[in-house]
């Protein structure tokens, strides 16, 4: 590395100003990525597309990778990973993971030198060894790059052969051939690397400049790239590094057992109990804030209708376990299995509007009732648009909070089967849940008063966007589901009813 710094100065040396009208070429894990390995991402495909099983081939290989890396070369081990994560494997699974899973990991991993230069070229090019399927989304959609050259992997019949294309690997002197195929006599303005094997590109650049390893800098702030990543999908939490990737396959089975017993705690206890029953599960449930008493069916008084932040389909479910009495809850759609575990009852609504409105006025009349007007859940600290049917029902509107923690496995999926969503939230070793219940909506700002019930359904999402310290977004389901699956989350619609108090026919989630 000294050898290469005498050759070529540290990026901390490159001025990033006066260069809209540059052309840059960079490298990526070690150079636009403070990491040089490039198991985590494989791994995350591999778990995300395969499972388990493919996860584990891909762990049981990468020791036959790294031999080859160090003791043949970098285009071998990499060739190993390929063929353990993608053999096999639909391209389009792989494009909607590398769509909607990887960026996630991606940006919290910038290097912020790099990013400096990078962003600051009115031309970007990324020139790396990983497949360019993997990588593409997240370039050109979060940091505006306008080429990638990458390795290209083989396919049959839509699938992936867990070969590469000629020529091979882009690492050494493939990748000075592929910048000079693509740039042919026009010299790059900026080259960025960070190894020996990124010499011949740098060569060709009018500036060279490398990238020392600094395991102590410290990524970019997601606030600093050029768009907020609000959606994202997959199950894993964390990055899968080796470490953690075989964590997470012993996990799997002893978490399965106790997600078991955590549903069945608070499927079959009695509602006041299952509060307790979660904590000696290891699930913890914080409540804040003074929640109303239940409503006086007796006087004429109608339910309270709580109006909740959407973190995932065990909201109601952690609203009733907080209360201590179950809570009937709005739900467009939920999987059979989700039906049949849940212990609160549900308005299934049809999105025709006068019969939806109708029925939760129905169950508003009978007592109260939870609802989630986003629509469709989001991890990150934002809140999506809240729609404003509600607020035209009732005046009796109670804010809460929704918070949770997973340290291991995501409980929302826009891919996969959401049957499995309860699940792998249960499966987290210690998942916890914060219910914050805020004060009743003062008659003044309901609609009775002559407010809108957008300007209703705008003041309560800012107020529980406030207590979460949360921003305040407009994007709705459609947006999540045509960023994460290439559609607007339509289902078929079911026959609206209001489900009676038989197990078999409850419904989990919001």
């Amino acid at each position: 590395m000294q050898a290469i710094k005498n050759v070529f100065p540290t990026v901390e040396k490159c001025s990033s100003t006066g260069r809209d009208k540059h052309t840059v070429v960079s490298d990526m894990d070690g150079t636009l990525l403070r990491g040089r390995s490039s198991f985590p991402y494989f791994a995350l495909v591999a778990f995300e597309v395969g499972g388990v099983l493919r996860l584990l081939s891909l762990l049981l290989a990468s020791p036959l990778a790294g031999l080859l890396y160090y003791f043949v070369s970098e285009s071998a081990g990499i060739k190993v990973l390929v063929f353990a994560s993608f053999a096999g494997m639909k391209v389009s699974s792989i494009e909607s993971v590398a769509r909607a899973v990887l960026p996630k990991f991606y940006s919290t991993d910038l290097h912020p030198e790099s990013w400096r230069v990078f962003s600051s070229c009115g031309k970007r090019c990324v020139l790396t060894a990983n497949p360019r399927v993997m990588v593409e989304a997240f370039l050109k959609d979060f940091l505006g790059a306008d080429m990638i050259l990458g390795t290209e992997i083989a396919t049959f019949k839509g699938r992936a052969t867990g070969f590469v294309c000629d020529p091979g690997v882009l690492v050494g002197k493939k990748k000075a051939d592929a910048l000079k195929n693509a740039f042919g006599d026009t010299q790059p303005d900026i080259g960025l690397g960070d190894r020996h094997t990124d010499v011949p590109f740098l060569a060709l650049c009018k500036e060279g400049y490398m990238v020392p390893p600094e395991p102590e800098v410290k990524a970019v702030k997601s606030d600093k790239l050029p768009k907020p990543i609000i959606f994202h999908d997959g199950r894993l939490v964390q990055k899968p590094t080796p470490l953690m990737a075989l964590l997470t396959i012993l996990w799997i089975p002893i978490g399965f057992i106790l997600a078991c017993l955590r549903i069945a705690a608070g499927a079959l206890l009695p509602m006041p109990l299952v509060y307790y029953a979660f904590w000696l599960l290891g699930v913890r449930v914080i409540v804040k804030g003074t929640p109303p008493p239940p409503a006086k069916k007796s006087i004429g008084q109608s339910g309270a209708l709580f109006v909740c932040s959407h973190r995932t389909l065990l909201d109601p479910i952690f609203l009733s376990t907080a209360l201590g009495r179950p809570i009937p809850a709005v739900t467009y759609s939920v999987s059979r299995l989700s039906e049949i575990i849940s212990p609160i009852k549900t308005v299934r609504l049809s999105r025709d509007r006068a019969m939806d409105a109708s029925m939760i006025k129905k169950v508003l009349e009978e007592g109260d009732l939870a609802i989630c007007p986003e629509g469709t859940t989001c991890r990150e600290p934002f809140l999506l648009r809240f729609s404003a049917l509600f607020a035209e029902l009732t005046d009796q509107l109670v804010p809460v909070a929704m918070v949770n923690r997973m340290s291991m496995f995501h409980g929302t999926t826009a891919n996969g089967w959401k049957g499995m969503d309860p699940f792998y939230f249960f499966m987290n070793p210690s998942p916890a849940y914060e219910v914050t219940f805020l004060n009743k909506l003062p008659t003044e700002l309901t609609c009775s008063s002559g407010k809108s019930s957008h300007e209703v359904a705008n003041y309560i999402q800012r107020v529980i966007a406030a207590t979460l310290s949360y921003e305040c977004t407009s994007f709705t389901r459609k947006d999540k589901y045509l960023a994460l699956a290439g559609n607007d989350g339509t289902v078929p619609n079911h026959k609206p009813t209001v489900l009676k108090s038989n197990k078999a026919n409850q419904v989990m989630g919001c």
